[in-house]
């Protein structure tokens, strides 16, 4: 349990209070909602978010205050009522190994759910103490940014034609945001943000908090164009969801783009619904399309190293961000 009269608290033991707090708030839920929260607590991932944010949280002692785990829980929360909503989306029937919430109870009860967590989330970010800090971190513009993003992949769903800009657009929204939202309240409750004491009006983009927002933006890029790689790369087993389900469901990724834009006739061939998934696959390897993606995905990864190495911190946080980008690129 974490002590309320405590300000700050020490890396190690910090992620296992994140994710009290998000079990806590799927078991405790109402009872008319409870059976289906419990429901996702086995589905909850490997936290990369909320580590990110502890890690952006660390001041200069190494110390992180408490409220970053208020922030990182919530956003654990957000994230996981995003799922939710695209495993209706997409009637998925599993995520991470296990029967998905929709599949089990149905989609109508999934929706709720999902938008059930994301108040859950936004309340629980809301009751710090400090209420400066979530304004600075203006969580509801990121909730519209990760909406929005899936909207536009959902209006561009089987659309063949998508640009790499367009594709990057999607992501940028739907999977980037979230990141960024987590490094950015990381960089605020580190006291970065007193930088500019004397100026009410100055957002969270000034100076060193904005290298910490572009530095999350790029990791969340790197994570999801590294998961649409293995789409193509990985089993179910792996993976442990559905593989070669993203062509299936209409969602063009970078790979597909590359491909398209390198085989023309392989896109006339998608239009008349005559393309397998095995011959999908062959093309996307043989034409380049997944060389291609983890290049782009490198070259963020490269641009990440060079924020990191202009942020005035100790080799211990350094490793630990470089640790997040590994885990956002499939190094580790």
């Amino acid at each position: 349990m974490i002590n309320e009269n405590i300000e700050f608290i020490v890396y190690d033991g910090a992620l296992d209070m994140v994710r009290e707090k998000v079990d806590k708030a799927l078991s405790s839920a109402p009872v008319i909602i409870r059976k289906y929260t419990e429901h996702l607590t086995a589905s909850a991932g490997k936290y990369i978010r909320a580590v990110s944010l502890l890690i952006c949280a660390q001041n200069r002692e190494g110390k992180i205050h408490v409220n970053a785990v208020s922030f990182a829980a919530a956003i654990e929360l957000l994230h996981l009522a995003t799922l939710v909503h695209d495993d209706v989306m997409d009637n998925a029937g599993v995520r991470r190994g296990r029967v998905t919430l929709q599949k089990k109870y149905g989609r109508k009860t999934a929706v709720i759910c999902g938008d059930y967590l994301f108040s859950v989330a936004l309340k629980m970010a809301a009751s710090v103490p400090n209420k400066e800090d979530y304004i600075k971190l203006n969580m509801p513009d990121y909730i519209s940014r990760v909406c929005l993003g899936e909207l536009n992949q959902h209006i561009n769903n089987g659309f063949l034609d998508l640009s790499a800009y367009q594709y990057f657009k999607i992501i940028s929204g739907k999977t980037a945001a979230l990141f960024e939202a987590s490094f950015c309240a990381g960089a605020i409750l580190s006291g970065y943000d007193a930088e500019h004491p004397d100026n009410k009006d100055s957002q969270p983009e000034a100076g060193t908090i904005a290298k910490y927002m572009r530095l999350g933006k790029y990791a969340g890029m790197i994570f999801q164009i590294q998961d649409d790689c293995m789409d193509f790369e990985k089993t179910r087993e792996i993976a442990k969801k559905p593989v070669q389900s993203d062509y299936q469901q209409g969602v063009i990724t970078l790979p597909l783009i590359y491909t398209f834009k390198k085989l023309l006739g392989l896109k006339d061939k998608a239009r008349s619904n005559e393309l397998t998934q095995e011959e999908l696959k062959a093309a996307v390897t043989q034409s380049g399309g997944l060389a291609y993606t983890h290049m782009i995905a490198g070259r963020y990864y490269d641009k990440s190293i060079k924020i990191i190495d202009q942020l005035d911190i100790s080799s211990d946080k350094r490793s630990k961000l470089i640790y997040v980008l590994d885990k956002a690129y499939g190094k580790s």
